[in-house]
């Protein structure tokens, strides 16, 4: 989920752009991040996920695998960040996450059992959850696409932004605000093609541009370092440890521009019980010192289009029509020279 910094996301410090601004870009995308995008929105009517004739989810695919045709056919070279193994102090997390689940799932039956179709949505949305195969079938639809994948050490927000941060990539794509306590020097936000994104749990979808927010702008504008930056988060709750209640972002950066970091705090009573030092620092060390790795020599090639059918198509049953068509928009698309210097 990330923390969220959106109150401390003024209008001055992001910038609405056009996809086509993007053209030649190379970015690395969050991958968790946009496969459970796709698996809470990518609903039938009452909710239930595209599935194929074994029962196997797919709307994962149906979103990574048009997405990234639209992407490559705007001209962005995309690469996909894929987590690793999370950080331990995540396990609690995690283990939350799962329960939410488990309660939605409980609730999706009980609509279901009424016929409500609108409390199934929202029910089966929450319930969403990305299985192992899922991350094995986006993996196989990259290469068939001939798009690189990366798997990242530990987070995968935080090896995209060190990619972009090392000029691997010029950008780091999430909808979390994250990737600016991991260093990126630009976040890449609503990166979508059709304009619009369906609201969480409504049935609403609402105009949007992709916009960028810059690391350095964001800071100068508030005149603190990227290390203050991570106790603000700290205090807001983080993926890694639950905040202060009733401190929520405006509150968190005042009280970090008064005492400069969170171990001088005077104003909350027993704050070193609520968020012991050794946690802190752990937390700290998560954002500041991350596990990355080097990454070189990204490659990106002709789409398979044999493979992709039969993945697709035969094992997944895609619409082969469809499929066709979408893998001949990229094969057509010679903006910037011939095809091959492109890939």
């Amino acid at each position: 989920m990330g923390v969220d910094l959106s109150p401390l996301i003024e209008d001055g410090l992001k910038q609405e752009i056009q996809l086509e601004n993007l053209n030649g870009k190379k970015l690395s995308i969050d991958a968790y991040n946009a496969l459970y995008q796709f698996l809470t929105t990518i609903r039938g009517e009452d909710g239930s996920p595209l599935m194929d004739s074994q029962g196997r989810i797919t709307s994962h695919l149906s979103g990574l695998f048009y997405r990234t045709v639209n992407f490559l056919e705007k001209g962005l070279k995309v690469v996909y960040v894929f987590d690793g193994k999370s950080p331990e102090l995540k396990a609690k997390e995690i283990e939350e996450r799962r329960k939410a689940r488990e309660e939605a799932l409980k609730m999706y039956e009980e609509a279901r059992a009424q016929g409500n179709e609108e409390l199934m949505r929202k029910y089966a949305t929450r319930a969403a959850s990305l299985k192992t195969y899922m991350v094995e079938d986006s993996k196989r639809l990259l290469d068939l696409l001939g798009v690189p994948w990366v798997e990242a050490p530990s987070e995968g927000e935080a090896q995209a932004a060190y990619m972009a941060l090392k000029n691997v990539t010029w950008g780091s794509v999430s909808q979390d605000y994250d990737s600016l306590l991991f260093n990126s020097p630009r976040l890449i936000r609503n990166l979508t093609v059709s304009g619009k994104r369906k609201l969480p749990n409504k049935d609403i979808y609402v105009e949007i541009s992709p916009e960028i927010i810059e690391t350095d702008k964001f800071l100068k504008y508030y005149g603190i370092t990227r290390e203050q930056l991570v106790d603000i988060a700290i205090l807001i709750g983080t993926d890694f440890n639950i905040g202060v209640k009733g401190i929520g972002p405006k509150t968190a950066l005042k009280l970090i521009k008064k005492y400069g970091r969170i171990e001088e705090i005077k104003d909350i009573p027993h704050l070193s019980e609520l968020l012991p030092p050794e946690l802190v620092n752990e937390v700290r060390k998560i954002f500041l010192e991350p596990q990355v790795k080097e990454v070189q020599n990204l490659e990106w090639r002709q789409p398979d289009e044999d493979g992709l059918i039969k993945f697709l198509c035969v094992e997944r049953n895609f619409s082969e029509e469809r499929v066709r068509n979408a893998i001949q928009r990229i094969k057509k698309r010679p903006a910037a020279g011939a095809l091959d210097q492109w890939f």
